[in-house]
């Protein structure tokens, strides 16, 4: 389950996809959208971040940052990034560490198959570093639109 509203947001440091290394602290004089997603290049993980990507003048707008979260390497990180035109920042999280830290790792099933992977959810962050909002079992079509009422209301 993942960690909830109300509680400062656990600090980390990943690669993004240039393989500079990144920490949420970094960015705490602005709102963050830290999104956890399965896996670069899949048809949900795709829309997810295109919708992103679309809205993402409305976030600039907002003086929100966007952090894509993943177990993908920094290298598919930039393949995924350049092949969408994806203007924001994708950290990779190769040993799912910060997904376990923030709870989004854990058993999956698909057609039948078990598998460990992460949970698609998104935290978002006030400039202090708090976490205002949960969003979990995410639906990747509708996504960007929830997350911008949230930050409105």
């Amino acid at each position: 389950m993942p960690i909830s509203a109300g509680i400062p947001a656990p600090d980390f440091t990943l690669s993004d996809e240039t393989g500079v290394q990144r920490k949420l602290s970094d960015y705490r004089s602005k709102p963050v959208i830290l999104y956890f997603y399965p896996k670069d290049d899949t048809p949900g993980c795709t829309t997810e971040a295109c919708n992103f990507r679309n809205d993402y003048s409305q976030y600039q707008q907002a003086g929100v940052e966007i952090l894509g979260v993943s177990p993908d390497s920094p290298k598919k990180h930039a393949k995924f990034k350049a092949k969408y035109h994806l203007p924001f920042t994708l950290l990779a999280d190769e040993g799912h560490t910060v997904c376990e830290l923030y709870g989004v790792w854990g058993p999956k099933k698909l057609m039948g198959r078990e598998y460990d992977g992460v949970y698609r959810t998104t935290f978002l962050i006030d400039a202090a570093g708090q976490i205002l909002k949960v969003f979990e079992k995410v639906k990747p079509e509708e996504h960007s639109v929830e997350v911008l009422a949230a930050l409105t209301s």
